[in-house]
């Protein structure tokens, strides 16, 4: 039973490693710096803001939860930051905990007068700690010895865009990274991943958009995953989605403007895979706030909608 548990915790903390680069989310869309430093809102002089926040799997014990804050800065019509922090906690009696903050920069050049290409680096830090509750939970070596990685990140990405159509390939993460106890025994290590997005905007009529969509996710060794995605948008103010992630769950997604400024959505996962035996699912919460900085968020009365 002891190594059983012992397996276990290794086997999850380390899809959880992978994840302190790479989060997953059902609302991806509206944050697409996380996984593609290429990405830019390309609106000038609008500060867009949000918050992200998913319970996975509710009803299990320390089941994973994440928290997302982030920024997209345009500095003008060229070049555009934006800042990315997550916490990803995962466990009860043994708790993982990553935190990863990045900066990206993402410089765009025209191909012709509405096709668009930008180019982008992703730099920053990732911290990941596993702590116990007692001493030495399952009397082994590794859980007698401190167990913490701060490590750099480095990544790039190219989106290509036009106002109806965007396509991107990544890698958030060339640098391979390792943790080690003090003892130096090897815990896990976060191997590079290959990001794929992909989506089109179909304008149905004036007051009704239609957005196909996917994510494709690779590494060496694991099984290609990749979330498919329609959404809709209604009066430029509501929108309704549905989702498939493969091996996973599927997912029902909906958003509110509130006010031509302000945001939210919530998207609710069915487990598809074995966990659904005790998941009761998980719920991801959003919330978005655009800083009109010059009073020209009239010219965007009609959302690029990704």
């Amino acid at each position: 039973m002891r190594n059983f548990i012992l397996t276990l915790f290794l086997v999850v903390a380390r899809l959880v490693c992978f994840a302190q680069q790479l989060p997953q989310y059902s609302q991806y869309y509206y944050n697409l710096s996380t996984v593609n430093p290429g990405y830019v809102t390309n609106k000038q002089d609008i500060v867009s803001l949000g918050a992200l926040y998913r319970q996975q799997w509710q009803g299990i014990d320390g089941s994973p939860r994440t928290l997302n804050g982030f920024a997209s800065v345009p500095l003008n019509k060229k070049m555009e930051i934006s800042i990315n922090y997550v916490n990803d906690q995962i466990g009860s009696e043994i708790k993982v905990v990553n935190q990863l903050a990045n900066v990206d920069y993402a410089y765009v050049v025209d191909l012709t007068k509405d096709i668009h290409l930008s180019m982008g680096v992703k730099v920053g830090l990732t911290n990941f700690n596993v702590t116990t509750k007692s001493a030495d939970p399952l009397n082994d070596d590794f859980f007698n010895n401190q167990k913490r990685s701060t490590d750099f990140n480095l990544g790039a990405g190219l989106f290509l865009f036009t106002d109806n159509l965007y396509f991107g390939v990544s890698t958030p993460n060339f640098i391979s990274n390792t943790l080690r106890s003090n003892d130096g025994i090897t815990f896990s290590e976060v191997q590079s991943h290959l990001f794929g997005v992909a989506g089109y905007i179909f304008e149905i009529s004036d007051d009704v958009k239609l957005k196909p969509s996917v994510l494709v996710r690779y590494t060496s060794d694991t099984p290609l995953s990749y979330d498919l995605s329609l959404n809709t948008l209604l009066l430029n103010r509501f929108e309704l989605g549905v989702s498939y992630r493969n091996q996973d769950a599927v997912v029902g997604l909906a958003a509110f403007n509130i006010t031509p400024s302000l945001k939210i959505g919530y998207a609710y996962d069915v487990t598809t895979s074995d966990l659904n035996l005790t998941s009761q699912g998980s719920h991801e919460f959003i919330l978005l706030y655009d800083f009109d900085l010059l009073g020209l968020k009239k010219n965007y009365a009609s959302p690029r909608f990704y």
